[in-house]
């Protein structure tokens, strides 16, 4: 359904704000403390590209970044900066609302 409660777009806001913001920024143009300290750099992801990305294949560019099982990238430069995240266990709900917050952050930031 197109109407999503109040609830499930700030999980999608906390997550990103929690988990996501510390490289790719608030504003998710990699403007982020951590953005320049991994190899290589935090992407800008209101690009159209990633923008496009995010409409043709919803959920599945979040998820396959965030639980790629090849390469520690983001784990490794939150340890490298000494960043400390709790363990979180990813739900699809949680990957849908992180999609629905980035496409609807990405829209406002044109």
């Amino acid at each position: 359904h197109a109407s999503l409660s109040l609830a499930e777009n700030s999980n999608g806001k906390n997550l990103f704000s929690q988990r996501c913001a510390m490289c790719h920024g608030a504003d998710l143009k990699a403007t982020g403390p951590l953005a320049n300290k991994s190899t290589p750099p935090t992407p800008n992801l209101t690009t159209p590209a990633f923008k496009k990305r995010l409409d043709d294949y919803p959920g599945v560019i979040v998820s396959s970044i965030i639980l790629r099982p090849n390469g520690d990238l983001i784990p490794r430069t939150l340890r490298e900066n000494g960043v400390k995240l709790a363990p979180h266990t990813w739900t699809i709900q949680d990957l849908r609302d992180l999609n629905e917050y980035m496409s609807g952050a990405i829209t406002k930031a044109r």
